[in-house]
């Protein structure tokens, strides 16, 4: 008699188990996150091992593999130099955001280099892939395809065919034949990524795997899918920007925070070699509120501009918008600025942008924001040439950042003349690093109205 079905709860966030239903997962803190499954005792035939080999920590056996460089170098920027042997990557992003696409190119670049690869999808048949293939001029004979959503079919398919390299479209829809809920649920999502984190450590197999994303941009499924990837990728963009960013949050073998980033033209996505010039170029001159701030975005400067509308609200309370920024930082700048600047704020409503699509969330944005409000309050402009950056305390201070010197090459390339930077990074920089650009040290918000506004 086969045993009776044991039904539990798990949390579609973190993948918390309850005998049942509450109405707040204890581990995570999610309302309303927990659903009905069924327990199985799963058959994934990965047990039961009782040899293992060992290595020492130097000596043979244990060098470093070469990774597999794609020759899309925003790509490998964001995958640490290129993609190492045997890891699992996830990347998520909005729907149409171009995911798809950019795994079908960087098929396409593998397979120049005739290495034999295969897309698994589980959304689309192979007509509707070789449709797309033909928009984008993709055309090879290295290039497998499989419609199939069974985990173990394409664990099949992949020790028949040999691929150097296997992506699945996308692992929400995909199944293990052992486990008997819906594709999507939390078990099967955990339970294929971990087939798949399996037959990648087992044959040196490097994966891509694509996510959906839910509304708040999280990675769809069980929090543990991020943990148990070597490596993450968000692709961020608006679908009416043409710009694409490709944000690294977790690497195991290469820097976090670093991006790539592409424009979106008819034949598919565009490497942009300069960021900087690319942001700045429809950038409005001797326009009030707008200014240029240098941003370090892991190992590379981008200069982009900030943009800020302070205007009377006719609301009994005012409005705080912030786009690429974070709102709770624009609000602590602004009670900086009634505090210790002086000037009226609670009654007007302010509108922050970071223009391109991309986001900052280092501290160095703050002097940027605080430049860009005086500005359209004061209905000054920020002289054309000028750049500035620097954390803003809540004394008014104006605090050091790192990288300040990669910054200032950035600015100084770009034909930039001046650099208001904080005093402190400004006595730490090297001799003749500031040549061909003036720098104004400041220490507090008051100077900088000072430099900029007074006069």
């Amino acid at each position: 008699m086969p045993p009776k079905e044991q039904k539990v709860y798990l949390c579609t966030a973190c993948g918390y188990e309850s005998r049942k239903w509450l109405g707040r997962c204890p581990e995570c803190g999610e309302w309303d996150s927990l659903n009905e499954q069924i327990k199985q005792k799963l058959r994934t035939g990965r047990t039961g091992r009782t040899t293992a080999e060992v290595f020492p920590l130097t000596g043979e056996g244990g060098e470093e593999p070469v990774r597999l460089v794609t020759g899309i170098s925003e790509l490998d920027r964001t995958l640490g130099g290129g993609i190492v042997p045997g890891s699992m990557v996830l990347i998520g992003g909005d729907p149409g955001i171009g995911k798809s696409t950019l795994i079908l190119q960087l098929l396409a670049a593998l397979a120049g280099q005739k290495h034999k690869v295969l897309y698994a999808s589980g959304e689309e048949s192979v007509g509707q892939i070789r449709m797309r293939a033909e928009r984008l001029n993709v055309r090879s004979e290295h290039i497998f395809l499989a419609a199939e959503n069974s985990v173990q079919a394409i664990i099949g398919l992949s020790n028949e065919v040999r691929p150097a390299f296997l992506a699945v479209d996308s692992i929400q829809t995909m199944f293990s034949e052992e486990v008997t809920s819906a594709p999507g649920s939390v078990t099967q999502v955990r339970e294929s990524a971990s087939l798949f984190v399996h037959l990648a450590k087992r044959t040196d197999l490097p994966i891509i795997l694509i996510g959906h994303v839910t509304k708040d941009g999280s990675i769809a499924g069980p929090r543990v899918l991020e943990h148990m990837v070597d490596t993450v990728l968000y692709f961020e963009g608006d679908s009416g920007q043409v710009f694409r960013v490709l944000r690294t949050v977790k690497n195991r073998f290469g820097s976090t925070n670093e991006i790539g980033v592409f424009e979106m033209k008819e034949s598919g996505l565009a490497e942009v070699d300069n960021p900087s010039a690319l942001f700045l170029a429809e950038r409005p001159v001797n326009v009030p509120g707008s200014v240029v701030m240098p941003s370090i975005e892991g190992t590379r400067p981008i200069l982009v501009e900030v943009q800020a509308l302070v205007s009377p609200s006719s609301l009994g309370t005012a409005r705080r918008t912030a786009i690429g920024a974070d709102p709770q930082r624009l609000a602590l700048l602004t009670a900086v600025l009634e505090k210790k600047i002086g000037v009226t704020l609670f009654d007007h409503d302010i509108f922050l942008n970071i223009v391109g699509g991309i986001r900052i969330d280092e501290p160095a944005l703050d002097l940027g924001v605080i430049v860009a409000l005086l500005s359209s309050l004061y209905e000054k402009v920020v002289e054309p040439t000028t750049v500035v950056c620097g954390e803003v305390g809540l004394a008014g201070e104006i605090r050091a950042v790192g990288q300040m010197e990669l910054r200032l090459r950035e600015a100084q390339r770009l034909g930039f003349k001046t650099f208001l930077m904080p005093d402190s990074s400004s006595r730490q920089l090297e001799a003749g690093a500031a040549k061909g650009i003036q720098v104004h040290p400041v220490r507090t918000v008051h100077e900088v109205v000072e430099r900029l506004f007074v006069g």
